[in-house]
């Protein structure tokens, strides 16, 4: 079996990823397939790595600073209490970041009061299918974000990076 997150940008390039928001210099932003923490984004990195490290510095620092935006973008549009920032690797060894927005009390009904990963959540509830977006909430959600990140760009003068599409 090949690359998941290889085959998602494959996807993204032909235009047959609903999630895809935007290309950025090093890498695509994403929704996420399931909403349980709603505005769940990830940042896939355009070069197939397993390690931050094993990028060259110039790309890791300019990888970093786009998820950065992307991260504070998420959260100028979700007002989250708090983000998370996640890059794990361990199911798809391919870099790229998991954005969760957390918001107070989202974890209460697992007994956490809300403090916790969100990976303390049973992963049916986490991936259950009444979290997964319409195709018409792909469309506002991803439209939003994209607007977002350009104001974001914008906002900030970031003439280093820049939103391809």
């Amino acid at each position: 079996m090949g690359c998941l997150v290889c085959e998602r940008i494959k996807d993204i390039i032909n235009q047959k990823n609903p999630y895809f928001v935007c290309e950025l210099e090093t890498g695509y932003v994403v929704l996420g397939d399931h909403q349980r923490f709603k505005g769940y984004t990830l940042f896939l990195c355009k070069k197939h790595v397993q390690e931050l490290h094993q990028l060259e510095n110039s790309f890791k620092i300019k990888y970093l600073e786009e998820m950065s935006l992307v991260a504070e973008a998420v959260y100028n549009l979700y007002q989250p209490e708090k983000m998370n920032y996640e890059l794990l690797g361990n199911g798809d060894s391919h870099i790229h970041f998991h954005l969760f927005p957390r918001y107070p009390g989202d974890l209460n009904e697992h007994g956490n009061h809300g403090k916790g990963p969100v990976w303390w959540l049973p992963k049916e509830e986490m991936w259950d299918e009444k979290y997964r977006p319409s195709l018409e909430q792909l469309k506002v959600e991803t439209k939003k974000l994209r607007a977002e990140l350009i104001n974001l760009f914008k906002e900030k003068g970031y003439s280093g990076s820049k939103i391809l599409s």
